[in-house]
């Protein structure tokens, strides 16, 4: 041990775990209550001071307004989180649980420990990364490594097991992500194949269906409301969280909160016996969407069901015995039990920073390869179309990788052009998700199409994106490092506009009809599954509220158009 430490960090959903390596071997990391498991809770006690872990969750409770949890689902969006009597953005929220770890290490430890290598879902695109970094530096790490979260299952289980020649499938279900990945291991490689995800599917969907059942249940009983109370929600999200545990186990369970509402000066309890067959028939349609994304990673890597070895269950979510039987019912095989499902993605992390130490020696470590798990491209004009987009680098491509595309200009004497980068799996641009752009000038004026681009793409092993150009006519270069905190920065230090007393607007009559469309679609199935499209029509529909807010009429027409393209693009 010393000052080059490097430890590995799972900073999940629900809950938080590091781990580093000792003698060979990857070790967890206890906390100051003598756990290795830290629920990802924050919050601000009555003191004012800040609490983490087990006495956040227990406070949230109680005082659910002064408490955070599930940060990470906002990572990435502009959304920012109320805790206490200040709103903090995911990237603050994760920054202070990441400082908490850091303190909990450094103690442990018996040094200060600076240098950390954190996991993220596969399917996390640039932005969710790029922020995951950040928080790591606000938190005072220097962030060595961004690795995925199968990835470093697979080193978990890849460490003991150097000799073997396989095909794994990693499933990792985790509090609020879904990821499945496929590997291949021989002679002491890890190489990843393909990855595909949910970054909207969890252990706290699960809850929520609960949640929501026990709610109808209520009404139908005593003809109240309760999601419209919040105290009695945060009670109902506590005891679905504990049955759902329960029912892993056990084939069935009683739910009673006493005293959770009353009616007329009358108290109201809640009492209800949910059957492990009730449960799974509720969230079935849940662990059905995981197929999607299995078919995913099965076609772009060219591999059989029939070709799989073993699957490994990652995350607290897949000890659900529903998830077990209908992974092993949908691609015959039965999975294996070679790794703790809450350790595995730490202990990998912990491996990876091994290696970059030197802790691990060329002969125990252990090699990786991962691959990017979106597509990336620019907005090009092709056959009148304004909004298609061109790939550079598909997905699934073994990274670090470098690709080039040649692009011609697309008008007369023209002498800049705008690269805007994108990420995503439509033709359309508008359907992805923006990175962000840069400009590159001094093209020498000729007729259109005879001056030529040479758009280059650097992708390296963070996940991290750096996009260049050249005119090679003139020797003219201009690039950008894809680093979205500089566009999300202002949402940050300012709370994003209520926008929910929009019917109150002079305008709201005529833009009704759009906003509820709009609305329905967000609700459906089909777009809970395609995020970038839903968080595209998410934006615009803010925006056009807020327009309405501000009785900008000409910026609402314009709104309205660009949801009506969004709408007909999925009709």
């Amino acid at each position: 041990m010393g000052a080059n430490t490097i430890i590995g960090i799972d900073l999940g959903t629900s809950t938080t775990e590091a781990a580093v390596i000792r003698d060979g071997k990857p070790m967890m990391i206890v906390n100051f209550d003598g756990q290795v498991i830290t629920p990802s809770a924050a919050g601000v006690d009555k003191e004012g001071q800040f609490v983490f872990g087990e006495k956040a969750k227990a406070q949230y409770l109680l005082a659910p307004e002064d408490t955070v949890i599930e940060a990470k689902r906002k990572i990435g969006t502009k959304e920012t989180l109320r805790m206490g009597k200040k709103e903090y953005s995911p990237v603050e929220i994760s920054a202070m649980l990441l400082k908490y770890v850091r303190e909990y290490v450094s103690e442990s430890l018996g040094e200060d420990i600076s240098r950390a290598v954190i996991s993220v879902p596969a399917y996390f695109d640039d932005l969710q990364r790029q922020e995951t970094v950040e928080a790591g530096k606000r938190a005072g790490f220097s962030v060595e490594r961004i690795i995925n979260e199968p990835t470093a299952a697979s080193l978990s289980y890849g460490i003991s097991h150097m000799d073997e020649e396989s095909h794994i499938l990693v499933y990792d279900l985790g509090g609020g992500t879904f990821d499945v990945t496929l590997l291949e291991m021989f002679g002491g490689v890890v190489e990843v194949k393909a990855s595909s995800g949910d970054n909207r599917l969890g252990g706290k969907d699960f809850d929520e269906c609960l949640i929501q059942w026990l709610v109808s249940q209520f009404r139908k009983k005593h003809g109240k409301d309760l999601s419209k109370d919040a105290a009695a929600m945060v009670k109902l999200k506590e005891q679905a969280e504990w049955c759902k545990k329960e029912l892993s186990s056990r084939d069935s369970c009683q739910i009673v909160i006493p005293f959770i509402a009353e009616k007329s000066g009358t108290p109201l309890a809640l009492e209800e016996t949910v059957t492990l067959e009730l449960f799974e028939e509720m969230t079935r349609y849940l662990v059905e969407r995981t197929h999607a994304p299995i078919d995913v990673v099965l076609a772009d890597s060219g591999v059989l069901a029939t070709d799989i070895d073993r699957i490994l269950l990652v995350g607290g979510s897949t000890r659900m015995p529903m998830v077990r039987r209908d992974i092993e019912a949908y691609l015959q095989k039965e999975p294996s039990k070679a790794v703790n499902p809450d350790y595995a993605v730490a202990e990998g992390a912990a491996i990876q920073a091994g290696i970059i130490e030197g802790t691990l020696s060329r002969e125990e470590g252990i090699i990786m390869t991962d691959v990017n798990p979106y597509t990336l491209g620019i907005r090009v004009l092709c056959e009148d179309r304004s909004h298609y987009m061109s790939i550079v680098i598909p997905r699934n491509v073994t990274i670090p990788v470098v690709r080039k595309g040649i692009y011609y200009t697309s008008a007369d004497n023209q002498t800049s052009a705008k690269i805007e980068v994108y990420q995503g799996e439509h033709d359309d641009v508008r359907l992805n998700h923006f990175l962000g752009e840069f400009v590159i000038s001094g093209i020498p004026m000729r007729p259109e199409g005879e001056e030529r681009i040479e758009v280059e793409f650097s992708y390296n092993l963070n996940g991290m994106l750096e996009v260049s150009a050249r005119i090679p006519s003139s020797g003219e270069e201009a690039s950008v490092e894809i680093n979205m905190m500089a566009y999300e920065e202002e949402f940050f230090t300012e709370a994003a506009t209520d926008v929910s007393k929009w019917k109150e607007s002079s305008l709201a009559k005529e833009f009704r009809t759009v906003v509820r469309r709009a609305e329905r679609r967000l609700k459906s199935e089909t777009v809970q599954n395609m995020p970038f499209y839903r968080e595209d029509l998410e934006s615009c529909l803010y925006d056009l509220k807020l327009a309405l807010i501000e009785e900008d009429e000409d910026r609402a027409a314009e709104l309205e158009e660009d949801i009506l393209d969004l709408l007909e693009e999925r009709e």
